[in-house]
């Protein structure tokens, strides 16, 4: 998991929606699902469930955005100590 990927999937969480999502993150909607679909083939599983208009994690989506956390909390540990 790449940094960009751990900060585009708790985009996804936060928002709940792809669209608010990639505004918040100032990149375009098909990019974002583009990216999303992409790391759920890797990871050969869904991450979110896909509802009406709220994308809720699945438990494999919550496993990875436990990671994706700790990534990027171990990440600005270290930038804060350089």
């Amino acid at each position: 998991m790449e940094l960009k990927e751990a900060r585009y999937i708790l985009a996804i969480a936060r928002h709940q929606s792809i669209g608010k999502a990639a505004e918040s993150l100032y990149i375009s909607q098909p990019s974002l699902s583009q990216m999303l679909r992409q790391i759920e083939e890797e990871a050969g599983t869904p991450l979110f469930e896909r509802g009406a208009q709220v994308f809720r994690p699945t438990y494999a989506g919550e496993r990875y955005l436990h990671a994706a956390e700790v990534i990027l909390n171990t990440n600005e540990i270290l930038e804060n100590e350089l």
